[in-house]
């Protein structure tokens, strides 16, 4: 079995939320088998969550053991830099003012 093409730190930060441990293997650079060998003697270098039949890992841990938590929030602050509204508001849009308040 080849290994599958390494993962570039865009590819690794559009990942979801909970990664199949099958797209994790590619991002640490590991084949399959080296990797279900790692997760199988509880040497996989990062937590591996069993649901059911099926192994995940966070991409947060993901993230923080390849050293790209700091790429991701650069990527943050840069996307709400480039915006003044908030996310799905358009520009313009009226605004909820607060109720008066009778003494």
């Amino acid at each position: 079995m080849t290994t599958a093409a390494p993962l570039t730190p865009g590819q690794v930060a559009a990942l979801p939320a909970m990664i199949p441990v099958l797209d994790a293997f590619p991002a640490l650079n590991i084949g399959e088998t080296l990797g279900y060998s790692l997760i199988k003697s509880g040497e996989f270098p990062i937590e591996v969550i069993r649901l059911g039949r099926a192994f995940r890992v966070r991409k947060v841990d993901l993230l923080a053991y390849l050293g790209l938590s700091q790429y991701v929030a650069a990527e943050v602050q840069s996307a709400a830099a480039t915006t003044n509204d908030a996310p799905g508001v358009q520009p313009g849009a009226p605004t909820e003012q607060p109720a008066p308040t009778s003494k």
